[in-house]
């Protein structure tokens, strides 16, 4: 990495690659990005060439020694890469749309990282990242894996369980809200507090928050019964937690455990929503294609802030930090994906986890956090059995372990209604289920 360091984004077509793009600018007196080859595939084409381009503007405008290249050829993008950042979305919007719509149309939440279509994200998403891999054992065999593709935890676990590649680590812009969610209810800065997470991508919550080394948890939650706070994602709606209950946990969870938790106001909601406007997915679409269209201005140099209603708000410093903080060895703290390695006790060693780590050029080190608070072991130990099920079926094609997967999810009803749902979501996403379909 002496000349300087070769970034390969695979999805480089994403509305996101902007945030990208500024934090590698931002940091170019400490992180030397020589080099950043956004890839994509011919149905993104368009979007690449748009982003792309933009990208090309931000640079110029910044006076940043960073070239932008734009493929099509994974293979030459991933050549000696340092590190290799996916961001892809298999299907597109339009598979997003089904993985909401038809859970939804059988009275379940419809979600593309929770429930039926979080799984079937998975199951498109899964061998594709490790088709990566292995072009990145012979390719770039040093590189670091950096994934925001959803359901990130459950592609992290994927890659650890059944890839070669050991330098993986997943993200998800999720705890920087909270953390700046907490800092706002408590009237001070972000760098003012430490906030210990426990759990896994989406099903992870704020065990403790310190401010001043003393633990002040309590006054957080209790401020947040007292209506201090909202959402802190823009998917999700903030139905208020009950006060006791929120006291009695003293903890905070991501807004995600609402569809756990709230269930049957999270899918009357989405039920109503879609009447209105569509799905979360079709409202993501008239987004990026107003981004779009402003990525194709000439005379626009920077990232916009409409990029904030797309739900990439801190990509950038999540993973331009975590980049850094491996270049550099700063041995600073982070909230990532990786390994267990016995940070968690109740969680199996190999499995991947979402907590605090130590972050060096070796990679995260996660901090021990002993056993898990008795009140949310159970939904977290349930969560990780699917994501560890639904890995399976995603890299072997077996129909019967996905519906096994998709039967004890919680958020799934009956058997009778997996077997419905994954024989419809099956069909609706044939064209990128091969595996499923390669006997029949």
């Amino acid at each position: 990495m002496s000349k300087g360091i070769k970034i390969a984004t695979i999805g480089g077509g994403s509305s996101y690659t902007p945030e990208l793009i500024e934090g590698f600018i931002k940091r170019q007196n400490e992180l030397p990005v020589r080099e950043i080859w956004l890839v994509d595939v011919p149905a993104g084409k368009e979007k690449l060439e748009i982003v792309g381009n933009l990208a090309k503007r931000m640079v110029e405008k910044a006076g940043a020694d960073i070239e932008i290249h734009l493929t099509m050829d994974r293979e030459e993008a991933l050549k000696g890469a340092d590190f290799v950042t996916t961001q892809l979305r298999v299907g597109q919007l339009d598979a997003r749309v089904k993985d909401e719509r038809i859970p939804n149309s059988h009275g379940v939440v419809g979600q593309e990282t929770n429930g039926p279509g979080g799984m079937f994200k998975g199951f498109r998403t899964i061998p594709v990242i490790l088709d990566i891999c292995k072009d990145m054992e012979r390719l770039c065999p040093k590189a670091w894996l950096i994934n925001f593709a959803n359901p990130a935890g459950m592609v992290t676990e994927a890659v650890l369980r059944y890839s070669n590649i050991k330098k993986v680590v997943g993200l998800c812009n999720g705890p920087i809200g909270i953390e700046k969610n907490i800092a706002d209810i408590l009237g001070v800065d972000h760098s003012e507090i430490y906030v210990e997470f426990v759990g896994l991508n989406h099903m992870v919550f704020a065990k403790t928050v310190y401010k001043d080394g003393e633990d002040v948890t309590a006054e957080v939650v209790t401020k947040m019964t007292e209506g201090e706070s909202g959402s802190t994602l823009k998917n999700i709606n903030a139905t208020g937690w009950d006060a006791t209950f929120l006291r009695t946990l003293n903890m905070i969870p991501i807004d995600y455990l609402r569809y756990y938790w709230q269930t049957r106001t999270q899918l009357e909601d989405q039920q109503a929503a879609y009447e209105k406007h569509g799905t979360r997915a079709e409202v993501v679409k008239r987004v990026e294609a107003e981004l779009f269209e402003l990525y194709k201005d000439v005379d626009l140099a920077e990232k916009p802030k409409q990029l904030e209603q797309r739900g990439g708000a801190y990509y950038s410093e999540a993973a331009c930090n975590l980049i850094n903080s491996i270049y550099n060895d700063k041995r600073d703290i982070q909230i990532v994906n990786t390994r267990n390695n016995g940070a968690i006790l109740d969680i199996d060693p190999d499995s991947a986890i979402e907590t605090n780590c130590v972050i060096t050029r070796q990679g995260p080190i996660p901090l021990a956090s002993g056993h898990l608070p008795v009140a949310i072991n159970g939904i977290i130990q349930q969560i990780k059995t699917v994501e560890r099920l639904t890995a399976e079926a995603a890299v072997t094609g077996d129909y019967d372990k996905a519906l096994l997967a998709l039967t004890v999810n919680p958020l799934v009803p009956s058997d009778t209604d997996a077997r419905v749902l994954l024989d419809e979501l099956l069909e609706a996403h044939k064209e990128h289920l091969p595996l499923f379909f390669k006997n029949k």
